[in-house]
């Protein structure tokens, strides 16, 4: 019998390693021998595969940060948020709160409405007179984000929004996201001011952001809630507009 795997040199070992599936490597890999531990644990067969697939990062993160982690959260990061634009109606919203005559879809730019800035969006939700609310709540864990990611590197969670109103209508617009623990406790929260856009608006598109960081372990769920009303009491659906909103995992 020749000399086996243990005999390459690590360089190329590292090569071999770098050209598999990034699952495979913790989860199997790693346990086959000290070395290959090392190796799966080390920097350098990460900033291989990094490069190997075009993900690159800021300069001034390259010292700090675990690449490791940096690899599969820019492979997962991706909108957390389902039917985001209403293509599927109200599929995946739930504790819908449906005032007035309540959602409905609607298709882009609508009645006294603007284009979207991104030709992707083809769709929105509408309010009616009084609130209407929905709510969405993504299981970090179940979305691929293991415990100790999140609990150790707790990588930023970046919130938006796109909110607009009718140019014939007045409207009101809240935006509230709650990081929640695995018994659903409230550990970080973010409550936009309620936004009023007069009457004579422009019918124009308006994101909203925010990022959590820093927000400390048992971050288990992230739970998004949007809404709003117009302003005039009108029957049918003069409120607020929302569509292509998004919760990602920032690596």
């Amino acid at each position: 019998q020749g000399p086996g795997m243990e005999s390459l040199p690590e360089a190329v070992l590292l090569r071999i390693l770098a050209s598999l599936p990034a699952g495979d490597l913790v989860l199997v890999c790693r346990l086959v021998c000290c070395q290959w531990k090392n190796l799966v644990d080390g920097a350098a067969l990460w900033i291989l595969k990094c490069q190997q697939e075009g993900l690159t990062r800021a300069e001034s993160e390259e010292d700090a940060e675990n690449w490791q982690n940096f690899y599969f959260l820019s492979k997962k990061r991706k909108n957390l948020i389902k039917n985001p634009c209403g293509e599927e109606d109200l599929e995946h919203w739930g504790e819908v709160e449906n005032g007035g005559d309540g959602w409905k879809v609607e298709e882009l730019p609508g009645d006294f409405g603007k284009e979207f800035p991104s030709e992707e969006v083809h769709k929105y939700f509408v309010t009616s007179y009084e609130w209407c609310r929905k709510a969405q709540v993504i299981d970090l864990r179940a979305e691929g984000y293991w415990e100790e990611l999140m609990d150790t590197t707790q990588p930023k969670i970046t919130v938006r929004d796109w909110y607009a109103g009718r140019r014939d209508a007045g409207c009101l617009y809240e935006l509230c996201v709650k990081l929640l623990s695995e018994h659903e406790d409230v550990l970080a929260e973010y409550k936009s001011d309620t936004v009023t856009i007069p009457q004579d608006n422009d019918g124009s598109w308006t994101e909203i952001s925010h990022t959590f960081s820093s927000y400390g372990p048992g971050v288990r769920f992230v739970r998004f809630e949007h809404g709003g009303q117009d302003t005039l009491f009108w029957k049918g659906w003069y409120g607020v507009r929302v569509t292509n909103s998004s919760v990602t995992v920032e690596p």
